[in-house]
């Protein structure tokens, strides 16, 4: 692949009215944050009749517009390559599914915006051999965990393994028990967050509680509570992406050390929090191969411990 993207694009009758960015990826068959980012960048343009417009990502193109692309190529994500991760364990694995504890800072699988660490690219170093199901740079991955979020996840080892997952996830039937440090004291000490979540209208890469969003349900309830925060143990019934934070965040009790979604910057630095405090901490599922119900904990990490000792000890 070239190093760069150079093409004029003319929009016909059918693209009319079509955002730029859904435009340019569709064209280019690019992925839509891709061409978001080009035209953050200024590498898209629109002219029509021959003068430039206003050619930000949402702007709408018109019939026989003139949408000119020089920009970066991709990079090829699906050329996963063996990782080694400090901290990234394998809890479990037979001939169907491998179970690990993710650490923060790495992500499920590779993608544009992303250039770290990735579960794939680890199990790859690690001489495992997931399911070829799926796009090629996410084989074998069934649900994922944020960047920063630590934790337990499944992923499928075979075609059979990676079908009945997916089935099982969309089916709801896998139980996925999250602690969380949140800023404040809920109210009620136990209830469900029913509230649904799209993209936050004013940032690509955020999302919020909004009138449309998709159907988001979370069980929440109080575990320890310390006066400037409180530990929660949270159920999910759906798993929208940032369902947590983005549900927290709305009740005004935002995950700490999460100033994506509104966190105290001082509560992050006093607790020596470098991300959210979030943990997938629980997983629980009907076994793929052999039908039998599995369950499986993970431990906090150390720099999750640290902020809960140090709320107990009462030195926040």
């Amino acid at each position: 692949m070239s190093n760069r993207i150079t093409q004029r694009l003319t929009v016909d009758p059918d693209n009319a009215g079509t955002r730029l960015d859904a435009f340019v990826a569709s064209s280019l068959d690019v992925p839509r944050g891709v061409a978001a980012d080009w035209a953050k960048d200024s590498q898209i343009k629109i002219e029509r009749a021959g003068k430039p417009v206003k050619s930000t990502k949402s702007a709408k193109v018109a019939e026989g517009d003139t949408v000119v692309v020089d920009a970066p190529a991709p990079r090829d994500i699906t050329d996963v390559q063996p990782e080694y991760v400090d901290g990234f364990s394998i809890v479990y694995q037979d001939d169907d599914i491998v179970v690990v504890d993710k650490p923060a800072g790495v992500a499920a699988h590779p993608s544009q915006g992303w250039h770290g660490p990735t579960v794939v690219g680890v199990l790859l170093g690690a001489g495992i051999t997931v399911s070829t199901s799926g796009a090629a740079e996410r084989q074998g991955i069934v649900h994922r965990l944020d960047v920063g979020t630590s934790g337990l996840m499944v992923v499928a080892k075979n075609e059979n393994s990676y079908s009945e997952l997916k089935r099982a996830f969309k089916e709801r039937t896998v139980e996925k028990v999250y602690h969380a440090l949140v800023q404040g004291i809920p109210d009620p000490l136990k209830g469900t967050i029913d509230a649904p979540i799209g993209r936050h209208p004013g940032y690509e890469w955020k999302f919020a509680v909004i009138e449309g969003g998709r159907d988001s349900v979370t069980h929440y309830e109080v575990i320890e509570a310390f006066g400037p925060a409180s530990l929660v143990e949270v159920h999910l019934e759906t798993g929208r992406t940032h369902q947590i934070r983005v549900h927290f965040s709305a009740l005004k009790h935002p995950c700490a050390g999460d100033l994506t979604y509104g966190s105290d910057p001082s509560m992050s630095a006093n607790l020596g929090l470098t991300r959210q405090w979030l943990h997938a901490h629980k997983l629980g599922f009907t076994h793929p191969g052999t039908g039998e119900y599995v369950e499986f904990e993970s431990p906090y990490p150390q720099d999750l411990e640290y902020a809960v000792e140090t709320l107990r000890n009462g030195d926040f």
